[in-house]
């Protein structure tokens, strides 16, 4: 083979990527055929199985995939050999039921079970379980996921492994007035945090006594949800942190090393949603000494197979922290796949079969940089809050040797309030940090949903970002720079920016419309020899003057806290077949629009001499035309009233209303669809605004819903345990 530094393609798991070739051999010698592993179990769903099941066919390995009920008809299903069923929706029942997931291995006969990340992947009841039943369990020994697994006692044995530590409170007493007492030791604000679990699930920030107590409750209540656990440790809260985590791997030969550091600092509510490999702007010195930690975090629990160390640094000081070990393979693997030239679920599979490690930690390499964009089905105006709903349109990036798209949906499925809200991963690769940011900001262009919110142009944003760009991350990234990523409504020359955008778009989307829906009337005339009325030709037919008509749009932006627009479109059909289109709020400019459809959502438009690409989706729901239009960096939403679509200027006498609310003045809605777990007052309540009335949760995320105002509670029909739309009404309050 090559030497460590030459570079070559080769083909992964279906897929081309950039990888470095070294010398590398396998010794499989300690595994012997009757024990290796033929038949795996993926006991996840969603793009963690998929992509588990591209690497275990590329091995040859047949794959067994688990579903429930409303996981039928998913690809991690399609994927797999064979499926079983598990129960219905919820994760409870279905899995997070070791019972179930074991029998289905027993039916099908898998000999190993991969738990992916989330669900039972942290659980050392279950990798026990597994032993006990002859199964391969494809992760660390137990007895590390049951250490590393409580938080309290990591930390209590990282200390004595001489790995620092971020003063808190890690002892088993979890009595309310103990807590309290704990927290005025280490002084506020401090950090609660579930002793099990991850992913920000239950984790709240306590400024003052006065939040501590609800802080505390709500956390227990959404640990034991989502992890079937709810004791807490409090932390010193660090207020200009950093989150690096170390990639490490060990066999079962006493073999381990790290495969260098993620940077994962930028997140909203506790997750991440950007991450890099490696870290900016830190120092060899500082990359060795977190290495080096995090190996010895790991041998001091006897690891093997993945893992990854977390730490936290305090950017003022300079000194890092271990926050937490994850005892399993990262959602963001992806990224240190792409500068080292491995597949991580390949040594997961090998080391499971008693292979030691392929390379020595001084064969490692390091080259170029990665990131990774989390695709999100969420409300970004609503605070990053779980959006659920049918992927009317879903196109993404076309993947390369330095580009990789992980995802569990395709277009037609369903994101639904039972599971993450993750729709892909979208990774990328370049030779330095700068040459793979230009990528991303060029692939999140061309990623493509609609049908539900997604995070799509806020990642957008916040890649263009300066600051970003400098590499100057931490954790309250999004905080700090919220002005910049969001459109301020009192920021006029922003708002004019915007909604001057969204017309011209709105002008692209027209065009493309009227000719999407002329050639599907010249398709569809009996006989099929492609007459028609002259009447609706192109240029329609009319006597003494050109044909004309309006569009009454509605401008659905998806990114902005300043609500929706209204826009009305007066279009002018040229008798070259072109249109003139002009804005009836203002005095913005016409414009001179011609359309060529290229395929069925394809589009050649060329607007005052200029010629670009244009894709559109459109699709209906709840009598209103959803029209979704992408061009450049450009994606706007528009929406139109079914049934007034286009009618000649001389007839239209009306415009459709698009209420923003059909609810009575101090409604308080559902912010997202989800379960309520708790009612906080009863109905007929004098309350204070911003006083919480009742919780809200979705997707294993609890959401406190407030009173706007003072006033009474009236209306309050809900109960715990009710299911909920977003929307929907939850209660009124009356001065």
């Amino acid at each position: 083979m090559a030497s460590l530094a030459a570079v070559f393609r080769r083909k992964l798991s279906g897929k081309v990527f950039h990888v470095h070739v070294m010398r590398v051999r396998w010794f499989s010698d300690s595994a012997s055929g009757s024990n290796r592993i033929e038949k795996i179990l993926v006991a996840n769903r969603g793009e963690i199985a998929c992509r588990i099941m591209r690497t275990a066919k590329r091995l040859g390995i047949r794959t067994v995939a688990v579903y429930s009920d409303a996981d039928r008809h998913a690809l991690h299903v399609k994927s797999a050999d064979e499926a079983v069923h598990i129960g219905p929706p919820p994760a409870r029942l279905s899995y997070l039921s070791a019972s179930s997931i074991l029998d289905a291995a027993a039916r099908t006969g898998a000999q190993a079970i991969h738990p992916g990340y989330g669900f039972l992947s942290e659980s050392a009841e279950f990798a026990q379980l597994c032993e006990d039943k002859g199964l391969i369990f494809i992760g660390p020994p137990s007895s590390a996921i049951r250490d590393m697994g409580d938080k309290s006692a990591s930390k209590r044995i990282m200390g004595a492994a001489g790995v620092p530590l971020v003063p808190g409170y890690h002892g088993s007493e979890q009595d309310i007035e103990v807590m309290k007492l704990e927290a005025d030791k280490i002084g506020y604000p401090v950090l609660i945090k579930p002793t099990h679990g991850g992913g920000g699930k239950g984790m709240r920030i306590v400024q003052s006594p006065d939040e501590f107590v609800e802080s505390f409750l709500g956390a227990q209540r959404e640990a034991a949800a989502s992890f079937g656990v709810n004791t807490i440790l409090l932390e010193k809260y660090i207020t200009q942190p950093r989150h690096i985590e170390v990639q490490i791997f060990g066999d079962k030969h006493e073999n381990v090393l790290h495969l260098y550091e993620r940077d994962c600092s930028v997140q909203r509510r506790h997750q991440k949603i950007i991450e890099e490999a490696p870290a900016p702007n830190i120092s060899d010195d500082f990359r060795y000494h977190l290495g080096q930690a995090a190996v010895s975090a790991a041998r001091a629990v006897g690891y093997h197979n993945a893992g990854t160390v977390e730490f936290i640094v305090d950017t003022t000081s300079g000194q890092f922290y271990f926050m937490e070990m994850n005892t399993r393979l990262q959602v963001e693997h992806p990224v240190t796949e792409m500068i080292v030239g491995q597949d991580l679920v390949e040594w997961q599979i090998r080391v499971a079969n008693g292979e030691p490690l392929p390379i020595s930690q001084s064969q490692v390499p390091l080259s170029g940089h990665a990131f990774e964009a989390r695709i999100y089905a969420e409300n970004v105006p609503k605070g990053f809050l779980p959006a659920t709903g049918v992927l009317h349109h879903y196109r993404h990036v076309p993947v390369s040797s330095t580009v990789r798209v992980e995802t569990g949906v395709e277009q037609g499925d369903t994101v639904s309030m039972h599971y993450d809200p993750m729709i892909a991963k979208l990774v990328v690769w370049g030779e330095n940090r700068a040459a793979a940011l230009v990528k991303l900001k060029d692939c999140l262009s061309k990623f493509q949903v609609a049908g539900l919110p997604t995070n799509v142009s806020f990642l957008q944003k916040l890649a263009s970002h300066w600051a970003f760009q400098d590499g100057k991350v931490e954790t309250h990234f999004i905080e700090h720079f919220k002005d910049d990523l969001f459109i301020d409504p009192d920021n006029l020359v922003l708002e004019k920016e915007a909604y001057d955008a969204a017309r011209f778009s709105a002008a692209l989307a027209a065009a493309c419309v009227i000719e999407k829906e002329h050639s599907a009337r010249k398709e569809n005339i009996p006989g099929g020899n492609g007459l028609f009325s002259i009447w609706y030709s192109s240029p329609p037919f009319r006597v003494h003057h050109c044909a004309s008509s309006t569009m009454e749009l509605e401008w659905d932006n998806e990114y902005d806290i300043s609500g929706s627009k209204p826009l009305t479109l007066s279009i002018t059909y040229k008798q070259d077949g072109s249109y003139c289109i002009e804005s009836k709020e203002n005095s913005y400019p016409a414009l001179e629009v011609r359309a060529t459809k290229l395929g069925n959502n394809d589009f050649r438009v060329e607007v005052d001499g200029v010629i670009m690409n244009v894709r559109l989706a459109v699709y209906s729901k709840d009598q209103i035309k959803h029209i979704h239009i992408w061009h450049g960096s450009q994606h706007h939403h528009f929406k139109q009233r079914i049934g007034l679509e286009l009618s000649d200027e001389d007839e239209s006498q009306h415009k459709p209303s698009f209420e923003t609310s059909s609810h009575p003045k101090g409604t308080v809605v559902a912010p997202m669809a989800g379960l309520v777990v708790k009612v906080l007052v009863k109905d007929g309540t004098k309350v204070e605004g911003g006083q919480p009335i009742l919780v809200l949760e979705a997707m294993k995320m609890e959401h406190v819903v407030k009173a706007p105002s003072a006033g009474y509670v009236h209306g309050l029909q809900v109960t715990t345990g009710q299911q909920v739309s977003d929307g929907g009404a939850l209660f009124r309050i009356k001065e």
